[in-house]
């Protein structure tokens, strides 16, 4: 079957309605994405798990919803399809065959879409940049010496390059906006409690982690989350639903907004010229828009966030591989792991029930400050990191040193992690490109609950300063 020509014409609504209205099968258009894979991946490796028998087999069953026949990807962690493993960039899970399907995935079916496989992510999502040893590095499709970021590194690669128009993302600390940034695509955090991350988990890192995706298109992305949003059985809570559909509401202008400009991020870590400058770039343009530019210093210690945010990752990633070593029926050894993660691990192991719950409290209290702070401003405008997409093997979980790496994590990556600790709704817009010619998002982060904002000034300056494949492609 020959390839559609016009594939990357189009994004992921945009090929739901050619297949709708009988310009072309769901059949070519699938297969079209596996040649994708099979032509791009070798370069990229952003494919880890192919499922191309699963997605044919899926070709043949009612293809109804939104987006009927579209091809997809999930990223390899938070993903979980029947039948398939879910591996998290681990080589202790090579073999950890899913049961059933997560949440999001039966919703991404009942929407129609079909899953051509799994994407590269680090192990267990605990590197913001995506090289497993297991599976080997992610590369940038727009210079493959460099980070696509992470750590749905292989999802925001798989987009950036034309494999698919969007897939599947989660962020718990910065991992949809971060390699949406370092790729130059679109990835909105959701609203803590927008997705449901069950039936597995009911809340992922003390409600810092959530799922959605990574796309070519503002208006996937609000499709995606009308697709995927709201509670599942047994939630422990849930956002409050917009008044409309998120698509319906892209129909809508955006209103003028009060904008907070902040280029100090919580731990003080020096930003590099060519990211202030993707900012105040950002800034000028929202101006021009209509929108209101102050500068604003956020009301957060940096140790604080630090210290508490590590504490409930610690702990859970103990939790984690505790049950993985009782389903392996043996104790964990370092061998199993990479040297960050089990040096993770054994301090998950240290901390007491009163040290986190003290740590949740903590993370509360941020929040409510910078909830306060959210009444006088609309969105807060920031970088996304604090340097552009790193070279590959600097952020190295194999490292001798992994108090150094983590270090030189929060020095990297010092600004995603505070929507995640407040539950705010945050997106990376691909807006500026560095001399060298790589991808810098910038970073609007939106009141609680307020994604619908988002997604109008996204498209806004979609409309305004294009970014697609039409006009910029690696």
């Amino acid at each position: 079957m020959s390839e559609f020509a016009e594939y990357d014409d189009y994004d992921a609504l945009g090929l739901a309605d050619l297949i709708r209205e009988g310009h072309i099968s769901a059949d070519e258009i699938v297969e079209t994405a596996i040649a994708r894979v099979e032509q791009l991946n070798p370069s990229l490796n952003a494919v880890v798990t192919p499922m191309f028998e699963q997605a044919r087999s899926r070709l043949h069953a009612p293809r109804k919803g939104p987006l009927g026949g579209v091809p997809f990807l999930l990223k390899d962690l938070g993903g979980d399809y029947r039948g398939v493993a879910t591996r998290r960039g681990s080589k202790l899970y090579q073999e950890d065959v899913a049961e059933r399907n997560a949440e999001i995935v039966t919703r991404y079916h009942r929407a129609g879409l079909v899953v051509i496989g799994k994407t590269n992510t680090p192990e267990l999502g605990l590197n913001v940049s995506t090289e497993p040893v297991v599976d080997g590095p992610a590369r940038n499709p727009w210079n493959t010496d460099h980070s696509t970021g992470g750590s749905s590194g292989g999802s925001a690669a798989a987009v950036a390059a034309g494999i698919v128009p969007a897939a599947h993302a989660t962020d718990g600390g910065g991992s949809i906006r971060i390699p949406a940034s370092c790729c130059g695509v679109f990835g909105l955090k959701p609203t803590r409690g927008r997705v449901s991350l069950g039936p597995a988990v009911g809340e992922g890192w003390a409600g810092m982690s959530t799922g959605h995706a990574v796309t070519r298109s503002v208006r996937d992305s609000a499709a995606l989350l009308d697709a995927v949003a709201g509670p599942a059985p047994g939630d422990p809570y849930s956002a409050a639903p917009p008044e409309s559909s998120f698509l319906a509401s892209l129909q809508h202008p955006c209103a003028k907004l009060r904008i907070g400009l902040c280029l100090t991020p919580p731990n003080h870590a020096t930003v590099h010229p060519t990211c202030v400058a993707a900012v105040r770039d950002a800034a000028a343009l929202c101006e021009q828009l209509g929108h209101t530019i102050t500068e604003v210093q956020l009301p957060v210690d940096g140790g604080e966030l630090k210290y508490n945010t590590g504490v409930v990752i610690q702990t859970k990633i103990a939790e984690l591989l505790d049950a993985r070593a009782e389903q392996l029926s043996r104790p964990l050894n370092p061998e199993d792991v990479e040297r960050a993660t089990w040096a993770v691990y054994q301090r998950g192991k240290t901390v007491t029930g009163v040290q986190y719950a003290s740590a949740v409290e903590a993370i509360h209290r941020i929040g409510r400050r910078v909830a306060v702070l959210m009444q006088s401003y609309d969105m807060i405008l920031s970088p996304v990191l604090a340097e552009p997409p790193a070279l590959l093997g600097r952020l190295d979980m194999t490292s001798d040193d992994p108090a150094g790496f983590f270090d030189d994590l929060g020095r990297y990556s010092p600004f995603t992690n505070l929507a995640n600790v407040t539950g705010q709704p945050a997106m990376s817009v691909p807006l500026y490109w560095s001399d060298e010619g790589l991808p810098i998002g910038v970073q609007f982060s939106g009141r609680y609950g307020a994604e619908v904002s988002l997604f109008q000034l996204a498209q806004q300056l979609e409309q305004t300063r294009p970014w697609g494949r039409k006009h910029r492609r690696p």
